[in-house]
């Protein structure tokens, strides 16, 4: 590792984290629209009308969380050229991402807007405090390893790329 490398993560920062944040959202996007709503049905993006409605409402949810996606690997194929990527930065930015993302849904999508819930059962409770708790441990990481790399010189690896 050179000074010159410590100088480039350092400067592109703000932008590891950014990377990290659009990835983590569409990542943690992907898994939901993926797992609950087509893999086990439990509900779409927009449940409070038919059922073709809800489809439609979880194309655009899916087409925009994949648009978060590819402006992270955009950003992640920058910082790359620019030998600027630092893992543990963007790392922390994908878990406040991703943690960030899933506990807004739990919270305003699900109780405040009541646009659909995580499950429809009885004791919805349960699947509202797991939903919620994992997203805050995401969140609390997320935000530990942000702090930690914040104006500091990052401990990176040199790949062999970077001798060339």
């Amino acid at each position: 590792m050179t000074k010159h490398t410590d100088i480039h993560r350092t400067a592109h920062s703000s932008k590891n984290f950014w990377s990290g944040f659009l990835f983590g959202i569409g990542l943690v996007a992907f898994i939901d629209e993926a797992l609950f709503h087509q893999l086990l049905h439990w509900h779409h993006f927009y449940d409070k009308s038919t059922t073709e409605v809800g489809l439609v409402s979880d194309g655009l949810f899916h087409a925009l969380s994949w648009f978060a996606t590819i402006a992270g690997l955009f950003l992640f194929a920058d910082l790359r050229r620019r030998n600027g990527f630092w893992i543990k930065r963007w790392m922390g930015g994908l878990l406040v991402g991703a943690g960030g993302f899933q506990l807004y849904d739990g919270t305003i999508q699900h109780k405040i807007m009541r646009i659909h819930q995580i499950r429809y059962v009885d004791n919805v409770i349960i699947y509202d405090l797991i939903w919620n708790i994992i997203a805050i441990i995401l969140l609390v990481i997320g935000i530990y390893l942000v702090i930690t790399t914040r104006n500091k010189n990052p401990k990176v690896e040199v790949s062999s790329d970077e001798h060339a």
